[in-house]
């Protein structure tokens, strides 16, 4: 076949797919016909219409979008409805970048579900976030962030902190070469998160640049966010060794507020622990073979003398170091299986607190950090907590809280669907979230079909009747007392069924509970 019989071809097959005829297709499983609907009514989200019912009974995204504080002037600008639940289904749909918002655009179901209008374009969110300044951004979502978390705060729980690097790759504002682990000499952003342990809920995050990765930078954040919580404070504080330092810890103890942090191994901890290591009363292992010891120390630039726990464990083989010769060749050393006769290898941590637990508590509530770091590590990869970058460091920071909001939304929502444990997004999004759905809409009423893909459908659907048993007692409440919080009502439904899990609180002299 000559080149123009070809192209005629080609142009003779679009017109037919342009018009609607169906397209053949030869599949390894065979001839398929393919026809285009490109009008229909359809979603891959299906599954959101239970989640867009969640937020309507409990009155929450109404409340986000009442306070927004963005507004515009021309009649053909977008309302803000449509731009919060634009950004909120990007958020719930795993995306990192303003780019992605246009995979969204033809999901006309999910706009009906929000009551959106539309889902609005990639540069109209951005457009729109730079409308809001940072005074009035903050206004609005710090507040909203504890509305969504507060009420849940009534049992004993922790308060962990951290600090997360955002590699950034353009030329953005407060982009500077700081603590950079993964990408050395990159330029940063640093998210101060705050966040309730075991629970993993987020109370706030703070957008920094790349210089200042140290607590000092969030040390004003932490103060404000203790005297917002007031009679809901945390029974603890709790960080690694970048918070162990005198700002952060006078910055507690004015408040009277108990800590346990990590001190950083410099000479005179060292020093501390080559001292305390002959001492015959170490505590005798725990279930991880963790021995304690406990001292007084006042390190150069402390106003006073501090408890510190000393916690070592040994280590019985399979070491290997890593280094680099001339600063190039990679080189790994290999410890044998034993060392010499009468030596033992140990692996040390100091901890610093004012609490008064017992002492054989003290590595077993620090390790209980690892839970949380595993919240942090959810954000910054399953959430957009690490995305949506923009060249004004106030609208990341704008957007940051919103993904911690509908994290927390989103968080809820799958306690009341199953709280014997937690789902992270990489599960419940595909299990909560994803099935293909098709509007059909007759005498003034619109059905949904949905074909879920999901291999656990028996499971998910006890999940949703889960959530539905939720929601009715909600009602429910709001029919006998007018003037309900229903977000409230519902955080303390779900609590109720989560403490018979984490356990009753424990009394006073053990360690707080922390769910």
């Amino acid at each position: 076949m000559g080149e123009s019989k070809q192209r005629m071809r080609e142009v003779a097959l679009a017109a037919e797919v342009a018009a609607g005829a169906p397209q053949v297709v030869d599949t390894l499983g065979g001839r398929m016909h393919v026809r285009w609907d490109e009008g229909a009514a359809a979603t891959p989200h299906g599954q959101l219409v239970f989640f867009a019912e969640f937020l309507a009974t409990t009155g929450v995204f109404e409340r986000w979008v009442s306070s927004c504080p963005l507004a515009y002037r021309s009649g053909n600008a977008p309302h803000k409805r449509d731009v919060l639940g634009t950004l909120m289904l990007g958020l719930l749909a795993g995306h990192r970048r303003y780019a992605h918002i246009t995979a969204l655009r033809g999901d006309a179901v999910a706009a009906q579900a929000l009551g959106m209008n539309k889902v609005v374009s990639e540069d109209a969110l951005r457009r729109a976030l730079e409308r809001i300044d940072e005074a009035a951004s903050a206004a609005w979502m710090r507040p909203s962030l504890m509305h969504s978390v507060r009420e849940a705060l009534d049992r004993p729980w922790v308060l962990d902190i951290d600090a997360s690097i955002k590699p950034l790759y353009g030329r953005q504002e407060s982009a500077e070469i700081g603590y950079n682990p993964s990408k050395p000499m990159r330029p940063s952003h640093v998210l101060h998160t705050f966040l309730v342990s075991n629970l993993r809920l987020v109370l706030d995050v703070q957008v920094s640049s790349g210089k200042q990765h140290t607590s000092v930078h969030a040390k004003a954040a932490l103060g404000r966010l203790l005297d917002e919580l007031g009679d809901k404070r945390p029974a603890l504080v709790r960080g690694d060794s970048g918070y162990g330092n005198e700002g952060i810890l006078t910055e507690l103890e004015s408040r009277h507020q108990p800590y346990l942090l990590r001190l950083r191994q410099t000479q005179n901890v060292q020093r501390l622990v080559a001292q305390q290591f002959a001492r015959q009363d170490w505590s005798r292992p725990d279930s991880q073979g963790c021995q304690m010891v406990e001292a007084q120390l006042q390190l150069h630039g402390w106003s006073k003398k501090r408890r510190v726990v000393i916690v070592r464990q040994r280590i019985r083989g399979g070491i290997a170091r890593e280094r680099r010769m001339d600063g190039k060749q990679l080189r790994l050393d290999l410890a044998g299986p034993s060392v010499h006769e009468g030596e033992r290898l140990w692996e040390y941590a100091v901890l610093v607190t004012d609490v008064a637990y017992p002492l054989q508590a003290m590595a077993q509530l620090y390790r209980d950090r690892a839970d949380a770091e595993n919240a942090f590590d959810e954000l910054k990869n399953q959430w957009g907590l690490g995305g949506f970058t923009t060249q004004d460091i106030n609208r990341c920071q704008t957007v940051a809280r919103a993904c911690a909001l509908v994290y927390n939304w989103w968080s809820w929502y799958c306690r009341a669907a199953h709280p014997t444990g937690r789902l992270e997004a990489i599960t419940s999004r595909p299990l909560l979230l994803a099935a293909v759905g098709k509007a059909a809409n007759h005498a003034n009423q619109t059905t949904l079909y949905l074909t879920p893909l999901h291999g656990r459908t028996d499971m998910l659907k006890r999940l949703i009747a889960n959530i539905g048993a939720a929601l009715q007692h909600v009602r429910s409440a709001a029919e006998q007392f007018k003037d309900l919080d229903r977000w409230g009502c519902l955080l303390r439904y779900v609590s109720d069924r989560i403490a018979p899990i984490v356990g009753p609180p424990r009394p006073a002299a053990g360690l707080p509970a922390t769910g």
